[in-house]
């Protein structure tokens, strides 16, 4: 089945969840208007990626420009469900487009990294919580769970998405390779060398299409009253420059990565093609040993005590 697909390698409009869930739906309908069948986003795209977890001011142990700076991506991270997500709900619907969307989660006072799958009816119908904060990040975000380590059928095959370094982490890669997905949606905050190599590895292992999804970020898009602007004017004007791919069941380039620039992503792709790689591995089937080896999966939402 031959099907197009996009990847939306944009800046959100930093740290403002209402613009960027317009921006959102503006990027929505565009890709609607190419014949875009599914649109991913990258990791946290609203409202950004929380670059400054790793600058060091913010670790401080009870600072106050990181508390202000918490409360505030706090108050614009996305709540499911909520008014916000009905209305990129909404524009699926009408576009008639599969969106896979990164997004800070509010949960009462923490934040999750999320990742929402949204199906053409407007339903959410995928929710993945990033399992395990990497570094800095364990200053923003919880722990997630494993209920949202799914595949999610549709009309053109399986399509599921892990976030960032859970592509280093082999349970949860074979988690979804055991549910068969014909496309998988990699979250990144940008496409640095080793991001290509997991997004690759995991094509060719899991002998199907990777949407590499990595975003856009300057210091100037920051608001002029940043809490951390001191910190932030020393480092590099590019924060995140991007490098979104689109990799075939091969683990070769279809799209190669994009640097630089604020684009819509586009391919068209032969879902087939996964079932004919799948002839020489198929780490689910007749290149395993259960018999050998044995997963489980604890699927229970935390929300709390």
């Amino acid at each position: 089945m031959k099907i197009r697909v996009g990847i939306a390698q944009f800046a959100p409009v930093v740290l403002d969840l209402k613009r960027s869930v317009e921006k959102a739906v503006d990027i929505i309908k565009s890709a609607s208007k190419k014949n875009v069948q599914l649109l991913a986003f990258p990791e946290t795209w609203i409202p950004v990626y929380p670059v400054w977890a790793d600058m060091g001011t913010y670790s401080q142990w009870d600072n106050e420009a990181g508390k202000k700076l918490y409360a505030r991506l706090l108050k614009n991270s996305l709540s499911v469900p909520s008014p916000e997500l009905t209305a990129i709900a909404s524009a699926c619907k009408k576009s008639k487009t599969h969106v896979m969307l990164g997004v800070n989660e509010r949960v009462g006072k923490s934040i999750f990294n999320s990742l929402l799958f949204i199906n053409p009816k407007g339903e959410l119908i995928g929710h993945h919580r990033k399992l395990v904060p990497t570094h800095g990040e364990r200053l923003v975000w919880a722990h997630g769970d494993g209920e949202g380590l799914r595949a999610h059928e549709t009309s053109f095959g399986k399509v599921g998405g892990l976030i960032c370094w859970e592509h280093w982490m082999p349970p949860a890669r074979q988690v979804l390779h055991e549910q068969g997905e014909t496309i998988h949606v990699a979250a990144w905050p940008h496409g640095k060398e080793r991001h290509q190599i997991a997004s690759r590895h995991y094509a060719f292992e899991g002998r199907c299409f990777v949407l590499a999804a990595a975003m856009i970020l300057k210091k100037k898009m920051f608001p002029r009253d940043y809490e951390l602007r001191e910190e932030l004017a020393s480092q590099p004007e590019v924060l995140l420059d991007g490098g979104s791919a689109i990799i075939g069941p091969d683990g070769n380039y279809i799209v190669e990565p994009v640097y630089g620039k604020e684009t819509l992503i586009v391919a068209d792709i032969d879902t087939n093609r996964a079932l004919e790689e799948s002839l020489t591995l198929d780490v689910a089937g007749h290149y395993s040993r259960p018999d050998v080896f044995e997963l489980k999966v604890h699927r229970r939402r935390h929300s709390g005590t």
